[in-house]
């Protein structure tokens, strides 16, 4: 055999089509580091401490909230007989389904001041504007609830995964104690 006929094009176009795609995000890292005169001292004297707390407290607030929910949900359907259970294995799983901004549209559409369930409450009880607290959607608390809810399932899946394969190791353990 020739080295021609062991010649593969794929590898070459699989690398080209790599630059070509990374080329947006090399371009921005590019930039970070050139100097621009005072953009960062503004950033960092005015919004810049705001963005990275507000930042810090989304992850922590997420990481605690589907970690929370997600495996406190695989332990119950491990672990747990009840009614119902083999439906909530499965629907527990549903916010995978979906893109997470067409969640975060959607409850932001339902929980909002023209939202139906606002609008409802209002109705229903004859509420005027600013006569009821109702917890606002668009806020740092709004943002930890929707990418929580939409998180959850991957630890959940995990979480569960690990506790139906390790339950028949533990639970003889446990009895015989």
């Amino acid at each position: 055999m020739s080295s021609i006929s062991q010649y593969r094009p794929y590898p070459l176009f699989i690398l080209a089509l790599a630059v070509i795609l990374s080329m947006p995000v090399v371009v921005v890292l590019a930039h970070v580091f050139v100097p621009s005169g005072d953009i960062w001292q503004h950033l960092s004297s005015t919004v810049l401490p705001d963005y990275i707390r507000n930042s810090l407290l989304l992850m922590l607030g997420v990481a605690i909230g589907t970690l929370l929910i997600g495996v406190t949900a695989a332990w119950l359907t491990t672990m747990c007989q009840f009614p119902g259970r083999s439906v909530f294995e499965w629907a527990l799983l549903l916010p995978m389904a979906m893109p997470a901004y067409i969640i975060a549209y959607t409850y932001t559409g339902m929980l909002d001041f023209a939202g139906p369930v606002q609008m409802t409450l209002r109705e229903w009880f004859g509420w005027q504007y600013g006569e009821y607290w109702f917890p606002q959607i668009r806020s740092l608390n709004g943002a930890v609830a929707m990418l929580t809810l939409v998180l959850y399932p991957y630890v959940y899946l995990l979480s569960r995964a690990a506790s139906v394969s390790y339950t028949h190791l533990t639970l003889p353990t446990i009895y015989s104690v």
